[in-house]
């Protein structure tokens, strides 16, 4: 698979999912702000994952 192609697929992506999006527009999407609990129940998350892979080490 090209460069190419991989371009074409994640223009396909963003179309579908997002409807048509001027290829000429800024290239970073603008960051939507996390709720803070759901930021807290992700950081969470991973904490306990970390948590668990240690302990599966040990």
């Amino acid at each position: 698979m090209t460069v190419a192609d991989m371009n074409r697929l994640e223009q396909a992506a963003r179309v579908s999912m997002s409807g048509f999006q001027d290829p000429d527009a800024s290239a970073s999407p603008s960051p939507h702000p996390w709720h803070p609990l759901l930021r807290f129940a992700a950081v969470a998350l991973v904490a306990a994952m970390v948590l668990i892979a240690a302990s599966q080490l040990a």
